[in-house]
């Protein structure tokens, strides 16, 4: 009798566990994260894959489910704003907007739902009207950004070439982000002496006739921050800014990957993935993005493009030693698409 008793406690127990056990996995938590791409290119890519990686990892840890909605709205404002509504219909529990207009779409059409939005790659968020300040966002909107050092990109400019004397600042006016650092060029530009012209482009196919421009006019070099639209062109611009031993300064590592002689910035994979953390922290720790300071980053890494560095002529080796004194880290990278295809 004893052993049969023993038996039926014994049985009872292990039902117990499993019924618990049936119970903690039913009641998994899913959140769901819509995330939009401003556009296709190897910086904002690299950003989103990270964010999902972070996710991924932190899913496992923590035992919850995070459902992503993503999209890309290829710089067309009627896409994004339609993929942001269809984010609302799906009841999302947070909104990621990769890229400034993303990140000031997605405020507008929150601003009655205070459905959290985490921005990536918002160079100026204070200006944008984003946040109230990096340290007090202030609303549901907080994230992460790429805040870039005009002056130590042009410091290697004149680093490389002291006697440069003309330089083409190559953007897209219609760029939010590349407001701030081209002001700044000018002012540092017109206190050193050096003159300078505007080209614009806000397609693939402007960009490359401003190209055409530039190198009529015989600059000494090239300066574009983290703009998007020119990124995006890098690929079918790069060979003709070889030819004519232009060198191209940028604002991101993805621009010398695409080509260019050189990309100064943040490191975009570590934004992503400091992105990812963010999300967890406000949907699963329950931070609140109006007091959730915006992340900025080190932008003391200089990667230059070797395969473009030998078309022009210049020595990669006494070019790393140049820009040493005004770097964190000289590194060197070749040619490709994507980050991916250097594996």
């Amino acid at each position: 009798m004893k052993k049969i008793l023993a038996l039926t406690l014994s049985l009872m127990m292990l039902f117990s566990l499993v019924c618990s056990v049936t119970f903690s996995s039913a009641e998994e938590k899913t959140y769901k994260v819509g995330i939009c791409n401003f556009v296709d290119d190897a910086s904002l890519n690299q950003i989103v894959e990270n964010i999902q990686a972070k996710l991924d990892a932190i899913s496992q840890e923590k035992g919850v489910t995070f459902q992503i909605f993503y999209d890309n709205c290829n710089a067309d404002a009627n896409v994004m704003n339609q993929i942001i509504v269809n984010f609302l219909a799906d009841e999302v529990d947070l909104m990621v907007g990769v890229a400034t207009p993303v990140a000031i779409a997605m405020q507008s059409l929150t601003e009655d739902n205070k459905v959290p939005v985490v921005f990536a790659a918002v160079s100026d968020p204070v200006g944008a009207g984003l946040v109230e300040s990096l340290e007090a966002p202030g609303s549901n909107v907080t994230g992460t950004s790429d805040y870039l050092d005009t002056a130590a990109v042009l410091n290697l400019i004149f680093a490389a070439n002291p006697d440069a004397s003309s330089v083409a600042l190559l953007y897209d006016v219609g760029q939010d982000a590349s407001t701030a650092p081209i002001a700044a060029a000018k002012t540092i530009l017109d206190e050193k002496g050096v003159s300078y012209k505007e080209y614009s482009g806000s397609t693939v196919p402007e960009v490359i006739l401003a190209v055409d421009a530039l190198i009529a006019d015989g600059v000494d070099a090239v300066f574009t921050p983290t703009d998007n639209t020119i990124m995006t062109a890098e690929l079918s611009v790069y060979e003709a800014l070889q030819e004519a031993k232009i060198p191209h300064y940028t604002g991101a590592d993805s621009f010398a990957l695409n080509g260019a002689f050189l990309g100064y910035g943040v490191d975009y994979a570590n934004l992503g993935q400091e992105t990812g953390s963010m999300i967890a922290a406000i949907l699963l720790d329950g931070a609140d993005p109006a007091t959730t300071a915006v992340l900025t980053f080190d932008n003391g890494t200089a990667t230059v493009n070797t395969e473009t560095c030998e078309a022009l002529g210049l020595d990669y080796d006494a070019i790393a030693e140049a820009f040493a004194p005004f770097c964190t880290k000289v590194q060197p990278i070749t040619t490709a698409e994507s980050f991916g295809d250097l594996n």
